[in-house]
């Protein structure tokens, strides 16, 4: 199953004047939504389509099958990262066990909407990865493997030079431009979550560990 990006944005507020902006949010469509929608929207502008309710209807109703499968998403996961490794000349033995230990842990897990997929890099060089189908955000890890290169290329593939959602890149430049501009102390070393999310969930604001960043699931 592809998915692509049809559309991003941010979520905020209007706090003393200024708006603040809390979330990332992207809006992936299965690949024949194209083809689903143009019987009735094709031709349209933009601004007929931001105005009908009756559009933006059709895409929350789609075919209701909105859930992701594990094993296809590990596999899109683990070939950008290969690709990257081999852009940068750093694919060995072991980042190809690596990727093995990462398909075996989504092998066979399935995730509906609200569902979460939570990245934990450290900077020892682990990536731990851990689920929620509840929408909550799990304080558990499901599995931890051990490999520096897989921790960073699943981090670059969405945020890197060609990462998967230019909407996360952007707020998360804008949420760090503001904290460098007050001066806060920096850590020399760190550990970063991402959270993919599985369809919408009313608990992406609730996101700890990813600098209020939500990740919708591609």
């Amino acid at each position: 199953m592809t998915f692509f990006l049809g559309g991003a944005g941010v979520r905020g507020l209007e706090i003393e004047g200024k708006f603040v902006k809390f979330t990332a949010i992207g809006v992936y469509l299965e690949g024949s939504a194209i083809s689903s929608l143009a019987t009735n929207w094709k031709g349209k502008s933009a601004e007929e389509l931001a105005d009908s309710v009756d559009f933006f209807g059709d895409i929350v109703a789609g075919d209701n099958d909105t859930a992701i499968d594990g094993q296809q998403y590990s596999e899109k996961v683990v070939e950008n990262c290969v690709a990257y490794w081999k852009a940068v000349g750093k694919y060995t033995d072991a980042e190809s066990e690596a990727t093995k230990k990462f398909l075996q842990v989504f092998r066979n897990e399935t995730f509906p909407p609200g569902a979460s997929i939570l990245f934990t890099q450290s900077p020892l060089g682990s990536l731990t990865i851990s689920f929620s189908k509840d929408g909550s955000i799990t304080e558990h890890g499901n599995a931890v493997i051990e490999n520096k290169q897989l921790s960073e290329a699943v981090l670059e593939s969405i945020i890197g030079k060609n990462g998967v959602s230019p909407s996360a890149k952007q707020s998360l430049a804008e949420r760090l431009s503001d904290l460098l501009k007050q001066n806060e102390p920096v850590l020399d070393e760190y550990d970063f979550a991402v959270v993919h999310f599985s369809g919408s969930s009313s608990n992406t604001a609730s996101c700890r560990a990813c600098l209020e960043l939500g990740f919708v699931t591609i």
